[in-house]
């Protein structure tokens, strides 16, 4: 199971990336645009510089010829750039003309298990499923991540299953169980994981020790202290 960060922050990349925990990255042009970096192939270039794993970068295009010519231009940024194309008939051939030239693709909007498959057989390298959003109108997302990594255990296709929108750290913790290869989150959802009230009340009585036995040592003996004990 591998984590990435969803986001356009260089200061949350570069922490996550710190903490050794972090593998990739997803964004797309509006979370790029939400940060204020006006230049998106200078901003991708950066970001595959900084991050040691895979920069899901999203095409703008709806037709699949412009799709594979702005795929093109974003994987030079890059080796480990990833191109990010949206599930349908043209993000397909989009699909399929970018695995013949090794470009890796992720499919996203990925809502059904159906689509993945047909993602996975048109050459995807990964696959989206959106949680959230499904939950969001009364489905299960968990669910269709499921039946995803079922089926693609099933019949031996090579296409990662990268568990997205994801809005929680529950959400992690199921995407791991149903056997997902990639959850890609919120660096807040990041920093909600480390987080436990016993870990917090832990390290609380940790310190409160470590104070009582600092206030219990004896004094240190000062040198003309010392000095004035030997002459009496």
């Amino acid at each position: 199971m591998r984590l990435f960060l969803d986001t356009a922050n260089l200061d949350e990349i570069r922490e996550g990336v710190s903490w050794g925990v972090v593998s990739g990255v997803t964004t797309n042009p509006s979370l790029v645009a939400k940060e204020g970096h006006a230049d998106f192939h200078g901003f991708i270039r950066t970001l595959a510089g900084l991050v040691p794993g895979p920069v899901n970068a999203e095409v703008v295009a709806t037709e699949a010829e412009g799709m594979v010519r702005e795929a093109r231009a974003l994987a030079a940024l890059g080796e480990n750039v990833v191109i990010k194309v949206p599930m349908g008939k043209e993000g397909l051939k989009a699909t399929r003309a970018l695995r013949e030239e090794g470009i890796p693709v992720n499919v996203t909007l990925a809502f059904s298990p159906n689509q993945a498959l047909l993602a996975s057989l048109a050459g995807a390298t990964y696959v989206s499923p959106f949680l959230g959003r499904l939950d969001d109108v009364g489905h299960d997302g968990m669910q269709v991540v499921r039946d995803t990594v079922e089926i693609f255990s099933l019949y031996g296709l090579d296409t990662y299953v990268l568990a997205a929108s994801i809005r929680h750290p529950l959400h992690v913790t199921e995407a791991a169980l149903a056997g997902a290869d990639i959850a890609t989150m919120p660096f807040k959802v990041l920093e909600q994981m480390l987080r436990h009230p016993l870990t917090d009340l832990g390290l609380e009585r940790f310190l409160d020790d470590w104070r009582s036995l600092e206030q219990a040592r004896p004094a240190p003996v000062g040198r003309d202290a010392r000095r004035g004990a030997r002459r009496s």
